[in-house]
């Protein structure tokens, strides 16, 4: 009964110690995620305004058509790019605050028959 008693101890030990170490890292991961995103979205406020700027001195409707061709293509290959990086940014977060719990998860889940 001890015995027992001090197995289930142990194994919520690992739990507490697991989650601690999971929520460490998706904390760090979410602020990563933050700055990152708040660095892109500055970034894009400034493109945005130097286009307007750049709008306002035009004195042809070819080079404004022109002007606004080059922000558009710009701002869409930015956005798929940033878009990647978020995407990587997220699946890291979401394998590191699951490291923690491999060894707890691979006690209880058994591994599968091999055919």
């Amino acid at each position: 009964m001890i015995q027992q008693f001090e197995t289930i101890q142990k194994a919520s030990k690992e739990n507490v110690d697991a989650a601690l170490k999971a929520f460490g890292v998706t904390s760090k991961g979410v602020q990563t995620i933050a700055v990152e995103a708040t660095d892109y979205a500055k970034k894009s406020f400034e493109a945005g305004t130097a286009t307007l700027e750049k709008l306002a001195g035009v004195k042809t409707f070819d080079k404004a058509l022109e002007i606004q061709a080059d922000y558009i293509k710009t701002s869409f290959e930015g956005a798929v790019a940033q878009l990647t990086k978020m995407g990587e940014l997220y699946t890291a977060l979401a394998k590191d605050a699951y490291k923690p719990f491999e060894g707890i998860v691979s006690k209880v889940v058994p591994a599968a028959p091999k055919a």
